[in-house]
């Protein structure tokens, strides 16, 4: 597959989510240092989701547009696949989802993803997307090891094609298949729980990622790359991600971001 075509699935990505957020997001977790001598560590699987009352009421309730003459009705959730990679290809005029994007439990893999983000880890497993291409990028070694500022070429492409992509139709998809998205977050474990205050909550928390400027500094003790920080090694996993890619490529993705939750909000239902 060429980058372009790579490029605009990370687009894509975004579409899945709410269409959520674009494909880098679904990294998760630390960077991995490059040839390792020593085997990798295992991943530590994200937690189970917490036992938390949900609010009486939805903060942001959606009622899902009834289906077009044209369309056909909303599949089930374990049948879903198929559809909704018809809709996100159709969006972005692509003929079927590549190879890029994992075309089996697609709406669960986005939920999981989703929850995930404002914890620590993102459950490896349930990624939406491959990972993003290109070696993360460092500078220097031991107490001067830090971001090399070239790794924010590697985001450059993706938030390129976040900013032409047209919110409100990605908001139109997202609401389509709403039930879905809904039915897979009660089945995580959230029985009173609801999708879409989950998926703004994820967004507002990465929103507040704070603006880390260079150079950011790590430390190597074992495979993997930690944030030398305490403070932003103990950051959630959307927040890690929005330090990680630098601080001028954070904003535009925030900017990306601000417009996402507006429109999201705005379309929630009036009680």
């Amino acid at each position: 597959m060429t980058m372009d075509k790579r490029v605009v699935w990370g687009g894509a990505a975004v579409a899945v989510v709410v269409l959520g957020i674009a494909g880098w997001l679904f990294l998760g977790g630390e960077e991995a240092a490059p040839e390792p001598e020593t085997a990798p560590v295992a991943e530590e699987p994200a937690p189970p989701p917490p036992v938390v009352k949900a609010p009486a009421e939805p903060l942001f309730p959606v009622e899902p547009p009834p289906p077009a003459p044209s369309e056909p009705p909303l599949p089930t959730l374990d049948q879903s696949d198929a559809a909704l990679g018809a809709a996100l290809a159709q969006l972005l005029g692509m003929p079927s989802l590549p190879e890029y994007v994992y075309p089996d439990k697609m709406v669960r893999r986005v939920v999981v993803t989703v929850d995930n983000l404002p914890r620590r880890k993102v459950a490896a497993a349930m990624r939406p997307l491959a990972p993003v291409t290109g070696k993360f990028k460092v500078t220097g070694s031991d107490q001067r090891l830090a971001i090399s500022p070239a790794n924010a070429a590697r985001y450059g492409a993706y938030l390129n094609v976040m900013e032409a992509t047209e919110v409100s139709k990605l908001v139109d998809t997202y609401l389509r298949f709403y039930p879905l998205f809904q039915q897979a977050y009660v089945e995580l474990g959230y029985p009173n729980g609801y999708f879409n205050d989950r998926l703004i909550e994820a967004v507002d928390d990465m929103l507040d990622a704070p603006e880390v400027p260079a150079p950011v500094k790590l430390v190597q003790p074992g495979v993997l790359y930690l944030y030398a920080d305490p403070d932003l090694e103990a950051l959630s996993a959307g927040q890690k991600i929005m330090v990680r890619m630098g601080a001028a490529n954070g904003a535009r993705a925030k900017a990306w971001l601000r417009t996402l939750r507006d429109e999201v909000a705005r379309r929630a239902a009036k009680p």
